[in-house]
């Protein structure tokens, strides 16, 4: 019998295995974990010998997984939790729909941090991320309580709480780059000097991923080095240097599709072809390239430009490429031996109660 709330810890890796319940039934396609009662909580002590602070959390997984639900009732439940969203583009004020950002009276629910930082026009980079929830978990602290930290975006989890050290920007250099890359034939000719000075970086960057393509040369062009050995502290996974206690959400992939196609249909209902509309209306500054990426809007702005030949068409693409997504941010978050997995069947806020006891 599946029992939802029971821990999944992550030791050993078989690529084909998966867990496929809460209990520790497995699969083929998640790596293989055993199972494993969660830690308890720490002692409270006697009452004379001072407390140690308590970690601060992480909830991560793919998207859909419903990692904002089960986040808003643990924070709610414990009542010394403040929210700090890990996700790359709920930075940008007006992309809201497509993002899954909290609405505003979830937010009046429990304190949230690190939404709407930055206008769409603006780039954004893990190392300006870094600076600013950093300083969040710092104030949090210095309030007495701790954060929570909830999202998908792997890079930037690991940001927050790992010893990472990132390259300048070149905005200049950028700029240029990117101007390139606007033109015919530009992204393939990028791709292409990537490819010349940095092979494997070019093997890792799908040659339409001009935001990524760009970074690549711009840090190249900084450092001298390759952007591909600018990683490799992501290879390791020393002790935190931000205390934290990691929980990652994961439900079987037939339900974590369903939620994506019906998270599709819920965006386009709720207006995302308008909120596209507004970030492209006449005055203001072009997206940049980060935004217009973004899952969702990328494939908006082209029914509204005439690329795509229909909302249909759209919205199909939009399933297609965040079903995608997700399995990269699985792949991501399963090399984490500090994660451990909750999961059901179906309702991933059945694990809830269980959960709540191991991060009180």
């Amino acid at each position: 019998m599946l029992r939802p709330g029971r821990a999944v810890t992550s030791r050993s890796r078989s690529p084909a295995r998966r867990p496929t319940g809460c209990g520790g039934t497995w699969s083929t396609s998640w790596p293989r974990h055993r199972g494993g009662s969660p830690s308890p909580p720490p002692d409270p002590g006697d009452g004379d010998t001072p407390r140690e602070p308590r970690p601060h959390l992480a909830l991560v997984g793919p998207t859909a997984v419903g990692k904002s639900a089960v986040a808003l009732d643990l924070a709610e439940a414990l009542g010394d939790v403040e929210l700090v969203s890990v996700d790359s583009m709920q930075v940008y004020r007006g992309m809201d729909v497509g993002t899954a950002k909290a609405s505003a009276a979830e937010r009046a629910r429990v304190p949230h941090h690190l939404l709407d930082l930055a206008d769409p026009a603006e780039e954004w980079s893990v190392a300006r991320f870094q600076r600013e929830a950093r300083a969040a978990i710092a104030d949090i602290e210095a309030r007495g309580r701790r954060a929570l930290l909830v999202g998908g975006t792997g890079l930037y989890v690991r940001a927050v709480i790992d010893d990472l050290r990132f390259a300048g920007e070149d905005p200049v250099g950028r700029a240029a780059l990117t101007a390139e890359a606007a033109e015919p034939g530009g992204p393939a000719r990028l791709h292409a000097r990537l490819a010349a000075v940095d092979p494997v970086a070019a093997s890792r960057i799908e040659p339409g991923n001009v935001r990524r393509t760009v970074r690549a040369l711009e840090v190249v062009g900084l450092t001298g080095a390759p952007f591909s050995a600018s990683g490799s502290g992501l290879r390791t996974f020393a002790p935190p240097i931000v205390p934290v206690r990691m929980f990652g959400l994961w439900l079987p992939s037939a339900v974590l599709d369903a939620r994506i196609g019906a998270r599709v249909d819920t965006m386009y209902a709720d207006g995302l072809l308008a909120e596209a509309a507004a970030l492209v209306r006449p005055g203001r500054p072009p997206l940049s390239a980060t935004a217009g990426q973004a899952i969702g809007y990328r494939e908006a702005l082209a029914v509204l430009d005439g690329t795509a030949p229909d909302v249909d068409a759209a919205r199909a693409a939009t399933v297609r490429r965040t079903r995608r997504f997700a399995r990269r941010q699985i792949r991501w978050f399963r090399r984490d031996p500090r994660v451990t997995w909750w999961g059901s069947p179906a309702n991933p806020r059945a694990c809830t109660p269980a959960l709540l006891e191991c991060c009180r």
